[in-house]
């Protein structure tokens, strides 16, 4: 495919947003040591707010190092750590008055643990880490994601996407009526 179409940031969505779910289990099982639960709000091994966050990243900020030489990629470091913090702690902030409105609370409540934090939403420590995963979501994992899915058939990026939406909704919906 020579244009990203819909169905590649389906594919990337699910992709980051597991992802971000190993990630989250794997803190909360082996570094804080709280043991192992279900980080998502939903029921699969996914966290739909990294998916987000990363297509996020990557419609508004891959294409500053897309394509460029390793040098200016590399001068172009610290700006997409900023960029990407600053995008993925708004995520978060906004992701967690949604989360209260529809959920009566948000999955991160611990940040009130961390000195600098607002209002138990967003945190200084967690931001720093998102920087540091924008910038290997968007350096290391979409040229490999880009790779991936420049090598299959369309027809094959367009049904992989749909059978993930389905799974998707199939979860959302079972998450809706059962939790």
């Amino acid at each position: 495919m020579s244009k990203r179409c819909i169905s590649e940031y389906v594919i990337d969505f699910l992709v980051y947003a597991m992802i971000g779910w190993i990630y989250e289990v794997t803190l909360e099982t082996f570094i804080y040591r709280w043991g192992f639960s279900n980080r998502g709000v939903l029921f699969g091994p996914w966290l739909p707010v990294y998916g987000f966050g990363a297509v996020i990243f990557v419609l508004l900020w891959y294409r500053i190092i897309k394509g460029k030489p390793l040098k200016q990629r590399l001068i172009r470091l610290p700006l997409i750590f900023l960029l990407t913090m600053g995008t993925a702690t708004l995520i978060e902030l906004i992701t967690s008055y949604l989360c209260e409105w529809t959920m009566g609370s948000w999955p991160w409540q611990t940040y009130a643990d961390y000195a600098i934090n607002f209002q138990a939403r967003i945190a200084l420590s967690p931001s720093l880490r998102f920087g540091l995963g924008g910038c290997l979501f968007l350096y290391v994992i979409q040229p490999a994601l880009d790779r991936m899915t420049s090598k299959m058939k369309d027809r094959t990026v367009i049904v992989t996407a749909i059978v993930i939406a389905a799974v998707l909704a199939v979860d959302l919906v079972c998450t809706l009526i059962f939790r």
